[in-house]
């Protein structure tokens, strides 16, 4: 098996370039990192994770490794996905299978690579890696203990698998907690989209119409934002 598919390890020192910068900004990942690495709690662990490919998720995905972890990963966007950053993942130890720009038989393929891996415990972006588990790796179900999903739209699909009686192992509902779904989804996502797409376009609000599709905590803070950057 390989280790790694990444599109260019020439790029990995530029991918550990962002990775340390946005470590110097991660306190609760440091405390835990530093409480624990003695402890090497994940040792024989081994964790599949499909997350947005970017310098903090690089960070929870290094650390996991420090503390003990087998860790594989693959994007769970091929638009979010950083090639740097994968390299830089690759080099510091994690088994990372995406690039930038995948089509979707390579995104699933990249998925049933990390799933080779045989993981125990799951963390899921969209419940991709739980959907494949119970569709087609079934022969995996045994041996995993848990995972979790940080997002709405992968915890409904896992409520209606659990409602169904077909959910085979414990998740934790990542999104419900109230520092995601408060500060993350209001303020990281809702404020951050709005600000990259008015940076990439080199647009300001004033003066447009702008319609927002969907109502949630992302939404409803990107609709506060329009509001006030009009008045």
């Amino acid at each position: 098996m390989q280790d790694f598919e990444v599109k260019d390890m020439s790029l990995a020192q530029h991918g550990l370039n962002k990775i340390d910068w946005a470590w110097q900004y991660m306190p609760s990942m440091q405390f835990s990192y530093n409480k624990y690495k003695d402890a090497q709690p994940f040792k024989g662990a081994v964790i599949a994770a499909c997350l947005h490919l970017e310098a903090k998720t690089a960070n929870l995905l290094i650390t996991l490794t420090k503390l003990g972890a087998v860790v594989a990963a693959c994007g769970s966007n091929p638009l979010s996905t950083q090639d740097d950053i994968c390299a830089g993942l690759a080099q510091r130890g994690v088994h990372v299978y995406s690039h930038r720009g995948m089509t979707t038989e390579e995104y699933f393929n990249y998925v049933n690579k990390v799933l080779d891996y045989k993981p125990n415990v799951i963390i899921d972006d969209g419940a991709d890696l739980i959907a494949t588990i119970h569709k087609d790796r079934r022969e995996l179900i045994p041996n995993i203990l848990g995972g979790s999903e940080e997002t709405t739209s992968g915890v409904k699909r896992l409520r209606a698998m659990n409602n169904d009686g077909v959910l085979e192992f414990p998740m934790i509902a990542v999104n419900d907690a109230l520092s995601k779904y408060l500060f993350d989804n209001r303020y990281g996502t809702g404020q951050s989209v709005w600000d990259g797409f008015v940076r990439t376009t080199n647009m300001v609000v004033a003066g447009k119409t702008v319609v927002v599709v969907g109502y949630g905590w992302c939404g409803r803070q990107r609709s506060i934002l329009i509001r006030l950057a009009r008045l």
